[in-house]
């Protein structure tokens, strides 16, 4: 049994390393979700190294049944669920006339559904919280408050977890379930490297120059960490939030503003 649980989707690297890292640091035992089997043993090792809990979980949550299984592993090992972080993403860098049909079910199953899924999944474990209650939270996007030249496909995603986010919170407030999601921005993570490789490409480019031409416009001046987000994700599934619900929130260094 453990004071708290969070599971942690795309955990593997990036954004979602620096989640499982932070929630580990707060006290959380930590399930690292991710598809590839020795970068989620490196994070958990990272997490045992500083003295926290952690367990890895293979799997594709595009997947609804491994969402399913997620929430199992977590009530078998440690008996509660406490916070359900779907970050798990993909991008495809391309014109929306262009884009592949099988890359557009890619980004759909990954980005959008497998969102749907955790908010299927993990309500029913954290009803078991009582009054205390849990929280889902979602990856969103600055992509997801103006869609993207080049990321159509990804943006579409981004917008639809804003609304899914708010649908949800609606729905599962009564049962003490916070819901809300995180809006990066230029993080700089593998994701990242393979957009602006991209861009480079399909722009005719130097590598390097579409990442730095949107970092230019960031008003604090750096790309973002993963650690920026992680900060934020800390504060969400706090009790500091506990008044919060139904939110997206730009972490971002100063690019979009609502």
């Amino acid at each position: 049994m453990s004071e708290k649980v969070a599971i942690v989707t795309g955990g593997g690297q990036g954004i979602g390393e620096g989640i499982a890292l932070r929630l580990a640091k707060d006290g959380y035992a930590v399930i690292v979700n991710g598809r590839t089997e020795h970068k989620l043993t490196k994070v958990v090792n990272k997490i045992e190294a500083a003295g926290g809990e952690a367990s890895l979980f293979v799997g594709d949550v595009q997947s609804r049944q491994v969402n399913f299984d997620l929430v199992q592993f977590a009530m078998e090992k440690y008996g509660r669920l406490d916070t359900f972080i779907a970050n798990a993403g993909i991008d495809w860098v391309d014109t929306i006339e262009e884009t592949p049909e099988e890359q557009v079910d890619n980004i759909l199953n990954i980005n959008l559904k497998s969102q749907v899924w955790a908010l299927q999944a993990a309500p029913t474990a954290l009803r078991k919280n009582g009054k205390q209650g849990g929280t889902i939270i979602l990856a969103s996007s600055i992509a997801g408050m103006e869609g993207f030249e080049m990321l159509g496909i990804y943006s579409a995603t981004k917008f639809a977890a804003r609304g899914l986010m708010q649908a949800a919170a609606k729905e599962l407030a009564a049962d003490n379930i916070r819901v809300n999601a995180y809006n990066p921005g230029i993080v700089l993570t593998p994701m990242w490297d393979e957009i602006d490789a991209r861009f480079a490409e399909r722009k005719n480019v130097p590598v390097g120059s579409t990442r730095q031409a949107f970092i230019d416009g960031i008003l604090l001046g750096r790309g973002e960490e993963p650690e920026d987000i992680a900060k934020y994700v800390s504060f969400l599934v706090s009790d500091q939030a506990d008044y919060i619900t139904g939110q997206s929130l730009a972490v971002d260094g100063g690019i979009k503003f609502q």
